[in-house]
């Protein structure tokens, strides 16, 4: 019997097409992905629901808060066995970690996009959208919260990140490694999440900034993070989660205007960890209480702020939330 699988397309490159006449990589006016039906038939029961039709970097939270709501609208009323997310790769990562923060179903969810657009050489669009209605439809993905399907790989959403511009082979999950394969035959599972988290969230009333620390940081643009009003800051740090000790006093005031400042670092490997105890070491950062978390690059951090400070049951304990 065929699974049911609740299709949603987003827009991204996995939905455009290279205009002959300049060259550039442009959203189609119909989904070329619509066009395919027939052919996702023969791997399960799809029905289509066009959310947007956005370039990725147009995806804001609020988007992905009313992406969110339709999933939870869905698998309310319908008995689907899994959903699949057609995105653009340049924000995949964010939406996938936002939905794994804020789903708490069986039912797998699974991303996928395209490195080249519907009408190049070599297009991977259908291809990874194939792969990931067979992930969706695999009664061994249930369970492992939100998944992304590329390149035969299939990664968490909490590990996974684009590494490069153009390659098909973009996706990685740093340190982890993927948790499963797509053969031509299997879908392989070698690795299971040992935690799953679920935060419920309504609406985004707050605002988070993320800034990357360099050396010889000035602290005006901190400084500018508390003039604009901003609920929250995560800063990408140097190696375990350092900052030039210029910075430490605007990073001071917002955690004395009990604004949260959470650090991550700035490499790929690795956790961000209060070791250092010279002026602007991690070691004083955290005495000053500044929040450190583990293995999340700096867009998700951001995004589980913003959560936190969103969640609809009361105020989270920050520094737990975070660890």
């Amino acid at each position: 019997m065929k699974k049911k699988i609740l299709l949603i397309h987003t827009g991204g490159t996995i939905s455009m097409h290279v205009n002959e006449d300049t060259g550039a990589v442009v959203p189609d006016q119909v989904n070329p992905l619509i066009k395919e039906h027939d052919k996702l038939e023969q791997l399960a029961s799809i029905s289509e629901i066009e959310a947007f039709n956005l370039p990725s970097p147009h995806m804001t939270p609020q988007h992905m808060l009313s992406l969110r709501n339709i999933i939870v609208d869905q698998l309310s009323h319908h008995a689907y066995d899994g959903v699949v997310i057609t995105h653009g790769t340049d924000t995949l990562e964010e939406t996938a970690y936002f939905l794994d923060l804020t789903t708490k179903f069986e039912a797998p969810i699974v991303l996928t996009g395209a490195m080249r657009s519907s009408n190049e050489l070599g297009a991977d669009g259908l291809y990874n959208l194939v792969a990931a209605i067979r992930v969706a439809s695999c009664e061994d993905a249930r369970g492992k919260g939100v998944l992304v399907a590329m390149n035969d790989e299939i990664h968490q959403a909490v590990n996974v990140t684009k590494t490069s511009t153009s390659s098909v082979a973009t996706f990685q999950s740093p340190q982890y490694g993927p948790i499963g394969l797509v053969t031509k035959t299997m879908i392989h599972f070698h690795h299971a999440p040992l935690i799953r988290e679920y935060v419920d969230v309504q609406q985004l009333t707050k605002r988070v900034a993320m800034l990357k620390v360099y050396a010889g940081m000035d602290p005006d643009l901190i400084d500018a993070v508390l003039q604009a009003g901003y609920d929250g800051l995560v800063l990408e740090g140097l190696g375990q989660g350092n900052v030039p000790p210029s910075v430490v006093p605007a990073i001071q005031k917002l955690v004395e205007h009990r604004i949260p400042v959470v650090l991550v670092s700035r490499c790929f490997n690795g956790i961000a960890q209060g070791i250092y105890g010279y002026e602007g070491g991690g070691k004083q950062l955290e005495d000053l209480g500044v929040l450190f978390t583990t293995g999340l690059n700096g867009p998700k951090a951001r995004l589980r702020l913003l959560i936190g400070l969103n969640q609809e049951n009361g105020l989270l304990e920050m520094a737990r939330f975070f660890k």
